[in-house]
Parts: structure tokens; sequence; C-alpha cells
């Protein structure tokens, strides 16, 4: 729809990082290509309003353009590229999920078929792809316009969020969403377990703790993480802390040895190693 492309356009005007007046709600312009690079993604939507953009988890790669959003049910590290037309800029826009919103439209719902996804044993991804059909892009459309004026977006900014999250659980590829509202099922635990290491990646990941913590047995808590992750708890561990350790660097001008330590690292060589094998650069280099 090229409606959403030029009022993304208008609301994000500048290069980078546009925060809006609706909490949770931001839009990136880039005028160039965004050449395979780590990310740390938080959980959330993101919809593309013109441009490709490419995930690579794991083996996978998900692909999502205009006709297609990507839905992060919980903050994952991956790898992002993206593509634009020549004279073109890549514009998208992140939506954060609040959980508290997303049961109460489950419950208000009343879906039985999405019950299925809770049943035991069943498997949930923290990575989906779906496709944007037209009522999803008609509200787009409209929080977007929302966002022009300072006043619409105090005021109609959460309902069209809320209803976005709607729209989102109506499509295709909800499931993991579903789930993840729910207390008590795979998802929802892992969840659990990541906002602890993201509150506490300084700090050495126990896993045993861990797993006792969201009340799952240790063999349980490494299939589900994995399945929900396609990482291993130290893994995702330590793509959390590279990808801070990059914050800092870039955003606050820290030293890599000051870098390291404030991630949890206690050797500074060890930590520059793993930061040049994850990102292809040296620490010094992305220092600002």
């Amino acid at each position: 729809m090229p409606e959403i492309a030029e009022l993304m356009g208008r609301v994000a005007a500048r290069e980078g990082t546009t925060e809006t007046g609706v909490p949770g709600v931001r839009l990136h312009r880039r005028s160039a290509d965004i050449a395979r690079v780590p990310l740390l993604y938080q959980q959330g939507v993101v919809i593309v309003g013109q441009g490709t953009k490419k995930v690579h988890l794991g083996e996978a790669v998900y692909v999502y353009d205009p006709d297609h959003y990507l839905v992060l049910s919980v903050p994952l590290p991956a790898e992002c590229e993206a593509v634009v037309a020549p004279g073109e800029a890549l514009l998208s826009m992140a939506v954060d999920i609040d959980l508290r919103v997303l049961g109460d439209i489950i419950e208000r719902m009343d879906d039985p078929a999405g019950s299925a996804c809770l049943k035991a044993g069943a498997r949930h991804q923290g990575l989906t792809v779906a496709r944007a059909d037209a009522a999803f892009k008609e509200t787009v459309v409209r929080l977007l316009g929302a966002l022009l004026s300072s006043r619409e977006s105090r005021v109609l900014g959460p309902g069209l969020v809320r209803e976005l999250l709607f729209r989102i659980m109506c499509g295709e590829n909800a499931a993991s969403l579903h789930a993840l509202a729910v207390k008590n099922t795979g998802i929802s635990r892992i969840d659990k377990a990541l906002k602890h290491i993201h509150c506490n990646f300084y700090q050495p990941c126990n896993v045993e703790q861990l797993a006792g913590a969201v009340n799952m047995s240790t063999s349980a808590f490494h299939r589900a993480f994995k399945d929900v992750t396609s990482l291993s708890p130290i893994q995702y561990l330590k793509k959390v802390r590279l990808n801070k350790a990059k914050s800092l660097l870039a955003d606050d001008g820290l030293r890599a040895s000051d870098a390291a330590r404030q991630v949890g690292y206690e050797s500074v060589s060890q930590f520059t190693r793993e930061f040049k094998r994850y990102f292809g650069a040296s620490p010094t280099t992305c220092r600002r």
C-alpha cells in the first residue's frame, strides 16, 4: 500500500530513529542498504513501509516487506540485512508488545481455535513472519495518520496500537503470541527467563537455577529455550552481552576494557576476541 510508505516518510522525515508521541512506537529511516549485521531485537512487531528486510536466526532466514510483517514474541539477538531501491529510503515502524493489553485482547476474543496452541508439547518460535492483510494495513494507515498530530497521538494512539495487536491476533502465525500471553506455557516461561537474563546480563548465568525459577526441569528448559530462540541459554547471554557492549562503545564512548567489565566479562582479551568474531570489527573501531 503506497499510502503506508508515504505516511512513514512524513513521520520519519529524518535519517535514523524517530520516537513518536505514542509510547512503544518508533519509526526508522535509512537511505542506504544495510549489510548483514548482528542486532538485538526487542519484543514487538516490525512493519516495513518501503524496502525489504531479512532476519537470519540460526539456519533460518525470514523475509519481510510491505506485504509481510515481523513478529518477535520475545527479545532476540539475530542478524539483519536490508535492501531498498536506488533513490528511495528504507522505512519501517516498530511497535512494542504490551503483554497486559495482549492478554486482555485474547480474553475478549474468546476464540476456541486459539486454545490449540496451548496443548501440552506445543512448540513455539520467538520469531515469525505473517502476511499483512487489508484490515491490518488499514489499521497501520490510521495509526500513522494519528502520529502526524501530537493531539491525535495522545488521544487515539494507544487505541490504534491495541487495534493493531488485535489484527495481528486475527492473522496468521499468531499462535506464539497467544501462548506468550497465557501463564505456564513453554514460551511464557522462556520469556520470563529472558527478562531475567536481560536484567542481569552482567552476572554469571546458572542454567539450573534459571530453569528452576520458571518451574521447568533443566532438560525441558534447554529444549524450550532452543525452540523459542534457536540458541542455548549461554549462547543467548553471550550475544546479549556483546550487543550491550556495542551500545556502550558506540553510544556512551566507553573504552573496551570498561565496556567488557560492565557487561560481565572478566577477561578483556576474551571480550575483544568474541566481539570481533561476532561483529567482524574490533571494539575500538565501534567506539564513538
